[in-house]
């Protein structure tokens, strides 16, 4: 009889184990995997509502006007000289405000 209950102890140990590992990733995913899930749907629906005219800010902190908007590719214009015109992938904008909010 001794050593039914040991392996009753020893089954419910295993039950309990995986009962907590199930804990800690639904924690990791509710911490770390859900919040960057929805952040990405933020930029991509920011990425594709921007219009020619908007001001952005790229990851580099410099800001902009959008000149041309292609499927990858932006042309952003920097500063009062109209000559600064640079190209740049839609993933370097960090930022966007439309053109009427300003």
């Amino acid at each position: 009889m001794n050593l039914l209950t040991q392996a009753a102890g020893a089954g419910m140990g295993i039950g309990v184990l995986i009962f907590y590992v199930i804990i800690i990733v639904g924690i990791m995913y509710f911490m770390a995997i859900r919040p960057q899930k929805k952040e990405q749907k933020r930029v991509a629906a920011m990425l594709s509502e921007m219009e020619i005219g908007d001001s952005v800010v790229t990851n580099s902190g410099f800001y902009g006007v959008l000149i041309d908007i292609t499927e990858e590719d932006v042309i952003v214009e920097f500063g009062s000289n109209k000559n600064c015109r640079i190209p740049m992938r839609k993933s370097a904008i960090a930022e966007v405000e439309k053109q009427g909010m300003e």
